[in-house]
Formats: C-alpha cells, structure tokens, sequence
C-alpha cells in the first residue's frame, strides 16, 4: 500500500465528500504566510448541474420550490468555486482557500439532504473533486499547521539499482543470529541492497533516520494495538515504507492517506470519512484498522511476505500471480519477475528497516532522537465546537489541538455525530467544566477567557470585537464592578452578520492595529482577504494601522413588516441540548481484491 508520502493532509481546513470522494484541503491557520501557487494542470471549470423541472402535468409546487431552491444553490457555490480558482491562479492561496471552504459549505449547511438529491449531490461530488485536483499540487508547499512531508524512504529508492555484494550478505546473515524480532526476518542480496543504501546513501540514512525519530511519538500506543490483535510487534516499520511515520501523508496519484496509506474507499477498514473527518489520519484508529487489515492478509495466504506484497500490491493481484506460477513463496515470484517493481522493492525495504532499526550500533542510528509520545485526554462531544474555543478552555493553541487531532478536516468538530476530541493531558477536567458554562449552539462562535494582569472588561472586549455590556450581561458582572486576575470569562461574540430589527445587517468594523495584515484579518472574522478588498474598495493589501475596515458584507435583508420588527421579551440563548445521531462507522471490510491496493 506504498504511496509517496509528500503532502500533508492539511493545508487548512479539509474536505471531504460525503462518501467515497478523494480528500480536499485549505484551511486558515493564525500565522499564515502568502504562499506562491503551484501551477496546476488543467485546473477544472465547474459547471453548474441543470435541474429539470416537474412535469407539466404533474403540480407538485414543493418539488418545484425544492429544484428552484437546489438551483439556485448550486449557482452560488459555482460562483464562489471559480472565485476560488481565480485567487488560486493569481497565487492568493488564502482567498482561494475561503473561496473553496465556502462553495463546500453552503451545500454542507443549506439544510438539504445532499444525499438524496442527485444534482446536489453530483455538485458536491464535483466541486470536491476539482478543488482536489488544485490542491495536491499546493500541498507539496507544506502550509498551514503541517509542515512539509519528506518522502517515505521507499520511495527515495525507488529508481536505485543494488549490485549483489556477498561480503555484506554473509555479515548480515551473521547478525541475524542475535537480532531478537516476532517477525520472520531473511538475509538475501535484496535486502542487504537496501541496507547498504539506507547505510550509504546520504539522502536514504537521512530519510530513515527521521522516520526512526518520528516513530518515537507513535511507538508505544501502535505496539500495544498489535500485541492486541495478534501481530507481530515489528510490523510497525511497515509505515516506514508506507509515509515514515507521518500520520497527515497522502499520496497525490492515489489518494492514499495516513500513516498506513489507505485509499478511500467509502466504509472500508472501519474508518469513518465525511465532510468534517477522515479516521485514515488519526494515528489510533487507523492503527487498529492496519493491524486488523494486515491480519486478515495473512489468514489469506499463510505467509507474512506474501501479505506484505498484497498489502502494498492487492490481494488479488498475489493471489493470480501465485496461481499462475504455483509458488506461493514472495522470493520465488520475485526471481520469475512476477512482480511489480514497486512491490520488489517493499518487502525486502521492510526487512531492511527492520533489522537496522533493532541494530542501531551497528548501522549508525544511535544519534536518533526519538520524538517524545503523544499524549493526550480524549473527550466525546456530540455538538460542534470551534478548536479556537476548545484552546481557550484548555490554555493550549489552536496548532497543537490540530496536531492532536489529524484527523479533523476543520477548525470546528462534526455535527450530527459524536467526535473523540482529543486535548492536551490532564486538562479534561477543566474542559468539561468550563465548556459547560458556554450553551452548545454557541459553541462555534462564542470564547473563553481568563483575565490576565492588567486587563479591564473594555479592553478585553475591544480585543475580541463585542461590547463590554454583553461580557457584563452573559458574566452577570455588575456595573462599575472591577475584574480580578485569574477570573473566569464566556465572551459572547457574534457570528460576522447580525440582522438588526429593520432587516439590515449590521456592517461590522475592525480597526487595523500595528501587524495586522489582511490575512490576519481574515482568518480572525472568516472570510476571505479578496471580499475585505471588495468590501473596502482596496487596490493594494498593504493597510496602514488605524485604518477602520469592513468585516462583514454591507448588504441588507428583505423589508419586513412592523410586527417582526418587535423584539421578543423572553428571548434567550438556547441552552437545550442538540440531539447528537450516531456515528455511523461500518465494521471493518476489505476492500476488493485486486483494486483494493493497487495504486499506481
């Protein structure tokens, strides 16, 4: 199941179709930096999917309303799809990336049942896809939260041919007599080839060396999972073929992702993917998958090599290959050439780092530093809820949440389903005490504060853009009451557009202050730098601090009649709690035979 692991999974905000859709990417991040854009291929035009109207003789006014509805919600998401290609062929990353979040957005949150309307349902299936197509290529930038992928060390030798060397094989064969490991291990010129590249090559020592080091923050919880499920425990080098250990890779031909590299196949392995997840890169649960997958291949052919060739090749593929020749024995395959070269190489590639890694003195891999292990407080939430919140809460950062929980494609946890929110450790406690002053329909806008030296009510107010009388009136502080340090506070911020009692959207301001740049500005009111140039008529994205911006679109809703105009006296925040469905994860399936692993 080898893939190139160069991209990361997150260059922001991910995602996903709605089933079986190949995985998108773009998401905001604080500290953003303008990225050049890679040239893409061929970039694809959406192209609005018509939808036919009833029959003549048929008045079904709600179907008509319902296809006028769906219409004219597939017209807004094109729009804002090829807005998005624009900022994306002009290099503006950050605007495109809005632009793409957004046309996936309005269909995820119109209130209509994707699924059950196919052209809604085609729409999704296309904007997903094309914007895909745009960002793998961006992906190779390493942006946003993640950084930059290395290449799996496989894949560095890929193209490299080993002369036999005798001489190596027989010290090899002389080590393996005191090299301890539940995994069959062999000694033949093909692995001492990749032991001699991985020992002399710089590029291929580098390379495993920090797969070695990154495997430290993932070693004890993968080992455990194969103890559990009856694997042997040095199966866990097979990720230093599939993406050195980097749980956020994914392969741009395939679509392969995660640490193991599963293709996205809609229920396969267990693993749930939606619009707002993919469990292919939670480093846990993707590590169950593997080792119950990789089982599984072993039951079939009774072989440990054999299982690894299917894993990487296909089952099915082994399987003819071994009918065909009547040798079920990788080796003997691999001599008649029955092979695929990507498949003959990733057997004996394992092997090689298995034996280098339990033999570090020998191979020059004592300066390995391992990377220290994840740990973290797992905590089940069934509404959504923004990750700037969940920061606040547990006085950690919006990266390192998203580091602790890779398999999230937003800044904002599912709805509808129930989500194992990884935080810091030792801060589950103070979560699940402090969320609960914040009511669950508030959560994806609403923050958390705790007043710092020298803070007044006003300026934590002006720092977070509400009034200080709703930080009163939510807090029930009194008037005129000073803040201690260390005091608790829930900042009710509004979502960007507020409609006012006539029917206006309130336009709401920002005032640059000194290292504000649009981008900045964007991220913090989520919306895209191109609409704060619209909004502001600006011809330059340099803006000089105190300069008062536009931060929400000036537009105004339908008149309405006196009566709706009365605001209700008892109106409050909802605090009922959503009714969460469940998450809906199928039981662990096979995908099929031959397709299931061949990705080239």
């Amino acid at each position: 199941m080898r893939q190139s692991a160069s991209m990361p999974t997150r260059f922001g905000k991910v995602l996903l179709g709605l089933a079986c859709i190949p995985v998108v990417f773009l998401t905001g991040c604080p500290q953003q930096q303008p990225v050049k854009a890679p040239t893409p291929q061929a970039p694809p035009t959406i192209t609005a999917t018509p939808v036919p109207a009833a029959a003549p003789q048929v008045p079904d006014y709600a179907a008509r309303a319902q296809a006028t509805r769906v219409q004219q919600l597939i017209t807004q998401v094109d729009r804002s799809y090829n807005s998005g290609l624009q900022n994306y062929r002009a290099g503006r990353l950050d605007a495109a990336r809005m632009d793409f979040d957004a046309s996936v957005d309005m269909m995820l949150t119109s209130g209509l049942d994707i699924r059950s309307i196919q052209q809604l349902n085609d729409e999704f299936e296309r904007v997903v896809t094309a914007v895909n197509a745009l960002e793998l290529d961006a992906l190779k930038q390493g942006t946003g939260f993640s950084p930059k992928l290395e290449a799996a060390p496989l894949d560095a030798a890929n193209d490299v041919t080993f002369s036999p060397d005798p001489e190596l094989t027989a010290r090899l064969n002389a080590e393996l007599r005191t090299t301890v490991s539940d995994f069959p291990l062999a000694v033949n010129d093909y692995v001492a080839g990749f032991i001699n590249y991985f020992t002399k090559s710089p590029g291929g020592h580098v390379h495993l060396l920090r797969s070695l080091e990154r495997a430290g923050k993932y070693k004890d919880m993968i080992q455990k999972i194969l103890r559990e499920e009856g694997v042997p425990q040095d199966l866990i080098y097979l990720a230093v073929a599939e993406s050195g250990f980097q749980p956020q890779a994914l392969n741009g031909k395939s679509g392969a992702g995660g640490m193991w590299q599963f293709m996205p196949f809609a229920g396969a392995y267990g693993l749930t993917r939606n619009g707002w997840v993919d469990e292919r890169f939670d480093p846990e649960k993707s590590s169950r998958a593997y080792a119950r997958y990789i089982k599984e291949l072993y039951n079939q052919f009774g072989d440990w090599y054999l299982a690894l060739a299917a894993y990487d090749w296909g089952p099915g593929n082994v399987q003819r290959a071994v009918m065909r020749t009547g040798y079920a024995d990788f080796w003997e395959l691999y001599r008649r050439g029955n092979l695929p070269g990507e498949t003959r190489n990733y057997v004996p590639g394992i092997i090689a780092a298995i034996i280098m890694a339990k033999n570090p003195q020998q191979y020059n891999l004592t300066e390995i530093n391992p990377e220290p292990p994840a740990v973290y407080d797992t905590v089940s939430v069934s509404s959504q809820v923004d990750l700037r919140l969940v920061a606040d809460v547990t006085n950690s950062s919006v990266a390192t949440l998203v580091s602790l929980n890779p398999s999230l494609l937003r800044l904002v946890t599912p709805r509808d389903m129930t989500f194992d929110l990884h935080i810091p450790a030792g801060t589950k406690d103070e979560f699940q005490k402090r969320i609960s002053a914040i009511p669950e329909d508030k959560r994806v806008s609403w923050r958390f504060h705790e007043v710092r030296g020298g803070e007044t009510l006003n300026s934590i107010a002006e720092s977070f853009h509400v009034h200080a009388s709703e930080i009163a009136s939510v807090n029930d502080i009194a008037d005129g009451s000073a803040l201690d340090l260390g005091d608790e506070l829930v900042i009710p911020v509004a979502p960007v557009s507020t409609t006012s009692a006539s029917g206006a959207v309130h336009i709401q301001r920002y005032t640059m202050r000194r290292g504000d740049t649009l981008i900045t500005v964007a991220d913090r009111f989520g919306v895209s730098v191109e609409q704060l140039r619209r909004w502001n008529t600006l011809r330059s994205s340099q803006v000089s601090a105190g300069k008062s911006l536009i931060v929400s679109e000036p537009v105004r809703l339908a008149p309405q009649g006196r009566g709706a105009r009365k605001k209700s006296s008892n109106a409050k925040a909802s605090t009922s709690a959503k009714s969460s469905s469940k998450k809906t994860v199928t039981t662990s399936k096979k995908p099929s035979s031959s397709a299931a692993k061949k990705r080239r």
